[in-house]
């Protein structure tokens, strides 16, 4: 997934951190510099509105060998897919900036900022001037970076919680859209979780800053969560209507809180304790998860192939909610009508 930097004013990053922008990996960034690309030619700019949020593209000069519209659709998808989660896109208004690049990488990173030059919201998308629509069909990193506007800027210490959030909300948003298959996710997770767990000398979420503990541990507290308000709310409530809380409340990236705020916040919303209470015991002692056992409750099998799905599962309607289509959950909801 992608390596994010993020840091305010207040906070110094860690040197392995700043250190991913050379390894060309996306970042997600700093509060009160300089606007990122503020002395870049734009030869085109474009709006898209999304509900009352209108995103500004701009088009930076340079060859390039897809097409603006092959850009523009792919931006399109991604903001869609930031709809489909959180019910609006976080921010009234947003700036993406398109950069080509010529260092030899086809593929797409990206950065994200809040409060940039009248932005609540700012991304700076680097594309390859040889990448194809290939490479913008197997792009996640829009989405990935999207996902940043819809939650407030932390402490670093907390940093995983922005990325965690990311990279597990990234994939579920565009399974809502049909872009991606539940499958396909769920085999990903089953594969790359456990990168999330503990490793000798973890002290916790907030106090280990590793890659691993840092994307992945992030995206297992999201995901053991999102479990877990499940569990206790017979499936009516998620993490998804914990979060939009937190976006209705106005914790998007261009404010900055403590992350018990927001997470009392989603705890108020699905009327549990679930967020603080997983917080207070993850974020200074190492918690492991039990993933064989969990993938059996919510009916996963690893096969040769990927994965299959077991409806019979204790917990199959849980795995089937968290990745439900609109569609499917207008169904699920008349299902559970009197």
């Amino acid at each position: 997934m992608s390596m994010k930097v993020r840091a305010t004013g207040r906070f110094s990053v860690p040197l392995w951190i700043a250190a991913l922008g050379c390894m060309g990996w996306s970042a997600s960034g700093v509060r009160g510099v300089a606007q990122p690309g503020h002395n870049v030619e734009i030869a085109d700019t474009r709006q898209i509105k999304a509900g009352d949020a209108v995103i500004q593209v701009d088009f930076a000069r340079g060859a390039m060998d897809l097409s603006e519209d092959a850009i523009a659709a792919h931006i399109h998808e991604a903001i869609d897919a930031i709809v489909a989660y959180y019910g609006r896109f976080p921010v009234k208004r947003a700036r993406i900036l398109v950069i080509p690049t010529t260092d030899g990488r086809d593929g797409v990173q990206g950065t994200t900022w809040g409060d940039m030059a009248g932005f609540p919201g700012f991304t700076r998308i680097r594309i390859g001037e040889h990448a194809t629509a290939a490479d913008l069909a197997d792009d996640w990193v829009m989405t990935h970076e999207l996902v940043h506007m819809a939650f407030p800027s932390l402490h670093d210490d907390q940093h995983w919680m922005e990325e965690g959030q990311a990279t597990y909300i990234e994939p579920i948003a565009r399974v809502k859209t049909g872009e991606l298959k539940a499958r396909d996710i769920w085999r990903d997770m089953v594969r790359d979780m456990p990168k999330g767990e503990p490793r000798d000398g973890d002290q916790g979420m907030d106090r280990t800053h590793t890659w691993g503990r840092t994307y992945w541990g992030g995206a297992l507290f999201c995901l053991v969560a999102d479990v877990a308000i499940r569990r206790e709310t017979g499936n009516s409530k998620g993490l998804q209507d914990a979060l939009r809380a937190v976006v209705a409340q106005g914790g998007t990236i261009d404010h900055d809180w403590d992350l018990p705020q927001a997470l009392a916040i989603g705890d108020r919303a699905t009327g549990t304790h679930v967020l603080s209470e997983m917080y207070a015991q993850w974020k200074d002692a190492p918690v492991t998860v039990d993933l064989a056992k969990l993938w059996t409750e919510l009916g996963i099998r690893s096969t040769a192939d990927g994965v299959e799905f077991d409806s019979t599962a204790p917990e199959a309607r849980i795995r089937e909610a968290i990745t439900a289509t609109a569609q499917g959950k207008q169904r699920a909801d008349a299902m559970r009508e009197p």
